[in-house]
């Protein structure tokens, strides 16, 4: 294989192959995501709690597999984007790491003890360990789509504050929202009777706030980032923002028409598309520096040995189908709705 795929080749396809792996995460984690930044607005009794909790329940875990296959092909991959990343936005993934921590423990630990005080503070736990991921990705994310300080030792000069800029808090806002939505039609797929009909409105209602922001992220995009060279120089790869915005405006035809399972995979390509558009306008950076673009780290230099990238694509070759075939097993067997009867279950959370 290494004869038929160069270094340079082999650094293009683990770059994409990232990317890639990132926007799965989102499409998978987003709803179960979304649906823990709503709890408190969308469940009204104790019902209408367990029924959020076991719609995300048996995939919550299996979607996290992909935030670390994400992770762990930064490290093996592009080791110094890697070292600089992790030490650049170490703040930040400390506390997305302690929320999504949190956030597992509460689905355990809510039912242990038979209190409507100790559910609520598992609840809360629930909504921040939800909310807080959500706000920090996209704030990573619209920071390393800036630019982040580092200098030409790949050392970063900045603090936390850095990333709380206009651009970053507006993409920590935009995903919030996105993910919200995506996760009103998830629990509308796994619900039924009134708490459906809720998911329903919610999502038709944060439609127009999703659609603002996704424009004013993308009008800040043109004047805070360098996103948009590649797509204007390489005019077909345009396809991949304008796809994105038809299948946001047309999102909302389908849940006013009851097509549930379309529009959750219309959310879901618009999510992918949006991380997709993300990458490919960092290329070829992996991290690039605002403060210099001379600093910024590409995949050139910060790439593994043509010899490693070639066993880690022949690695991914054969896993990554397994782990496809054993997520799609794990959604079919629990692709019902969330009924009373599921409820009183044992297994039930």
């Amino acid at each position: 294989m290494s004869e038929i795929f160069t270094h340079e080749v082999l650094q293009v396809i683990w770059f994409l192959l990232w990317g890639l792996l990132w926007g799965i995460y989102f499409v998978l984690d987003g709803f179960d995501l979304g649906m823990g930044t709503l709890l408190p607005f969308l469940a009204s009794n104790e019902d209408e709690r367990r029924v959020i909790f076991n719609a995300a329940g048996p995939f919550w875990d299996g979607n996290e597999v992909w935030l670390i296959t994400a992770g762990g092909v930064t490290f093996a991959a592009f080791p110094l984007a890697y070292a600089v990343l992790f030490s650049a936005l170490y703040a930040p993934l400390l506390i997305l790491l302690f929320a999504l921590i949190f956030r597992a423990v509460s689905f355990e630990f809510r039912n242990k003890i038979d209190s409507p005080q100790w559910r609520k503070i598992w609840d809360t736990v629930q909504f921040l360990g939800s909310f807080l991921p959500a706000l920090l990705l996209g704030v990573a994310f619209a920071g390393l789509f800036q630019g982040i300080p580092i200098n030409e030792n790949g050392v970063y000069t900045g603090t936390i504050l850095s990333l709380l800029n206009v651009y970053g808090l507006l993409g920590g806002l935009f995903f919030v929202v996105m993910f919200a939505v995506h996760g009103c039609v998830w629990l509308s797929l796994k619900s039924e009777g009134y708490l459906q009909e809720k998911a329903d409105r919610c999502a038709l209602k944060l439609w127009p706030l999703l659609v603002l922001l996704a424009v004013a992220f993308l009008v800040a995009t043109y004047f805070y980032t360098p996103l948009f060279n590649i797509f204007l120089r390489i005019l077909p790869l345009s396809i991949i923002p304008l796809l994105a915005v038809v299948l946001l405006l047309i999102f909302p035809a389908f849940m006013r028409s009851g097509k549930r399972v379309t529009a959750f995979a219309v959310s879901a390509l618009f999510i992918l598309l949006v991380t997709l558009f993300g990458v490919i306008g960092m290329f070829p950076n992996v991290v690039p520096s605002n403060i210099n673009p001379e600093y910024s780290i590409t995949i050139a230099e910060s790439a593994s040995s043509q010899l490693t990238l070639t066993i880690m694509l022949c690695v991914a070759l054969v896993c990554v189908p397994i782990v496809i075939i054993y997520q799609a097993w794990v959604y079919s067997v629990f692709s019902h709705k969330i009924t009373k009867e599921e409820l009183d279950s044992d297994h039930a959370y």
